[in-house]
């Protein structure tokens, strides 16, 4: 089954609906995250894609990445629940809600823009370059598994 296309409007606003039900008070079903966190944790996916702030991974870790991460990240099977998170995707410290949730919106409405001409056979910080599929399965798959963490 495929997964939503995070590239239309209808989806892309869906997230953005479900990102403004969220409150600095919602909590987690499962993990170890405050909300703040979360949207934080979703934000450097975006960064990663659209800014050169995190360094890209050495030939081992790279090797690594493509080789036994990509596919789990990449395809529509859904990330388990307390899966490990990569260590470039902790957020330990305190983050501001608002902040952090306008940036999420903001790297939605960035990417809406770009559109997934943009992003087809594109390289991708950690993965190597991806399809369009595996770009799409990436963002959506990953911003849906924290919003259902949150309970939107």
């Amino acid at each position: 089954m495929a997964l939503p296309n995070i590239f239309s409007e209808e989806i892309s606003s869906g997230l953005v609906q479900r990102i403004h039900r969220l409150s600095p008070g919602s909590s987690p079903q499962w993990g170890k995250m405050n909300v703040g966190q979360m949207l934080a944790h979703c934000n450097v996916m975006f960064e990663q894609e659209f800014t050169d702030q995190y360094p890209k991974p050495g030939f081992l870790l790279g090797f690594m990445l493509k080789t036994f991460i990509k596919k789990s990240v990449v395809s529509e099977q859904p990330f388990k629940r307390n899966a490990p998170t990569s260590p470039a995707y902790r957020i330990h410290d305190a983050r501001d809600f608002e902040t952090e949730k306008n940036r999420l919106i903001a790297h939605l409405s960035k990417l809406l823009g770009l559109g997934k001409t943009h992003f087809d056979n594109r390289q991708s910080h950690s993965f190597g370059v991806l399809t369009l599929t595996e770009w799409n399965n990436l963002f959506y798959k990953h911003l849906d598994h924290h919003l259902v963490q949150f309970g939107v």
